[in-house]
């Protein structure tokens, strides 16, 4: 058995059910820390940019489940739902922590942010991409759209990652290189899409 295939039965084995409470426990903590003043001289912008980075991270590694099956036959497609459902949920909660927290509902900056600040509207139309995908990811709705618009909708994953990389690039206002590796990532990602559809196409 080589070690790839030892790996694939290790993940067979594990459920997936646990990973949907599991995958709380990171924002509970930094939750507890901003509650206990654990997060330094300015708690909001810390907890608020690490709810979306680690949002990011999701959904790049749910992406990277089909390379790495179409590469090193290594089978992770189980946790490509949790890891797409909970890169959404961090979203949310990335959003709520600005609403609430950065902005405590204040909605005319709020409205001035939607509209004025480029970072603010790209991650939004990727929030607003994500949500079809999130109301999508269950049996239910794979079965009531069929395997192929199902297949089609959830694509949009290819145009979410980008934004959500330029979101964070367009935040930093410079140029650090942890925003940068993770819009070359994107690229990446996006680009062998690309390349093996078109190898589909042309074959």
């Amino acid at each position: 058995m080589t070690l790839v295939e030892s790996i694939n039965r290790i993940f067979r084995k594990i459920p997936t059910g646990p990973l949907y409470v599991l995958g709380f426990v990171p924002a509970a903590v930094y939750l507890y820390w901003g509650i206990t003043n654990q997060l330094g001289a300015d708690p909001v912008a810390r907890l608020e940019r690490q709810l979306g980075e680690w949002a990011l991270q999701l959904l790049i590694l749910s992406l990277l489940v089909t390379p790495l099956r179409n590469r090193f036959n290594l089978n992770l497609i189980k946790f490509r739902r949790p890891l797409g459902l909970f890169a959404f949920y961090y979203v949310v909660l990335h959003l709520l922590a600005y609403l609430l927290l950065d902005k405590q509902l204040e909605w005319e900056p709020i409205i001035k942010d939607i509209t004025k600040r480029p970072y603010i509207i790209v991650g939004v139309v990727a929030l607003l991409a994500m949500i079809p995908l999130a109301l999508t990811s269950n049996n239910w709705m794979i079965r009531k759209l069929g395997p192929v618009k199902w297949r089609r909708l959830h694509k949009l994953a290819y145009l979410i990652v980008p934004l959500g990389a330029a979101h964070y690039l367009l935040l930093v206002k410079a140029w650090p290189l942890e925003p940068i590796v993770y819009c070359l990532v994107a690229a990446l990602l996006v680009g062998y899409r690309f390349v093996t559809l078109r190898g589909r196409v042309f074959a």
